[in-house]
């Protein structure tokens, strides 16, 4: 509400392009270093990257318990994108842990405590029947549990549409960035790629420029 008084929500868009951008720029220089000085480079991308989104969500959402509840899910997303690119693993003290910190703060701020009960079940329930589906489809592992929990830490900070809507962005960039190393023979189709790091890239977006985008998709159907 109050990023709509301020009349920042034409620029919603815009600004969620900002963040995509600095996310992928640090996670490509991630990914480009190695050993000590890889460690190095990383923890400084990571610190600007954090200060830049501190920024940017101050200045979108205001001062408030909204700003403070983003923030928060914007560290957690910063941390798992690094840590799955890097290790292929997401922390259950993040992701659980999180996941309870967001249905908390949905008491007090949007998107409300039942649009996020149901989008932490939504998106820890539909990856996981698709991962279990996958697995006993080809005997092999699609989608680890710790994605279905990230998915369930998003739900809960930014409920059930939007949930959906990260996990449609997820899928298809990582589709992208899956066949982009196919054709360039830098990977097959067994090529295990880190998605969770591609659903911090598209929570982002989806907690800048969620909202109008899902209006704009139900508008169809009204």
């Amino acid at each position: 509400k109050l990023a709509k008084k301020r009349g920042v929500e034409p620029i919603n868009v815009a600004l969620a392009w900002v963040y995509v951008p600095m996310t992928l720029a640090s996670g490509v220089s991630y990914a480009l270093a190695h050993a000590t000085p890889w460690k190095v480079r990383s923890n400084i991308n990571a610190m600007v990257l954090g200060v830049l989104v501190f920024a940017l969500a101050a200045w979108h959402y205001g001062t408030g318990l909204l700003l403070v509840s983003r923030l928060l899910l914007g560290c957690m997303l910063i941390v798992l994108f690094f840590i799955d690119l890097r290790h292929r693993i997401l922390p259950n003290v993040i992701t659980v842990g999180g996941t309870v910190v967001g249905f908390i703060f949905s008491f007090v701020t949007p998107p409300g405590w039942v649009s996020s009960l149901i989008g932490l079940a939504i998106g820890g329930l539909i990856p996981f029947l698709l991962a279990e589906a996958y697995f006993r489809i080809r005997n092999i592992e699609g989608l680890g549990m710790g994605d279905v929990k990230m998915l369930a830490l998003i739900g809960a900070f930014l409920g059930w549409q939007l949930v959906l809507l990260t996990l449609a962005l997820a899928s298809v960039l990582g589709s992208l960035v899956g066949l982009g190393l196919i054709v360039t023979r830098r990977g097959d189709m067994k090529l295990a790629l880190p998605f969770g790091s591609f659903l911090a890239i598209a929570a982002m977006f989806a907690a800048s420029a969620g909202d109008p985008i899902v209006r704009w998709y139900v508008g169809f159907y009204r």
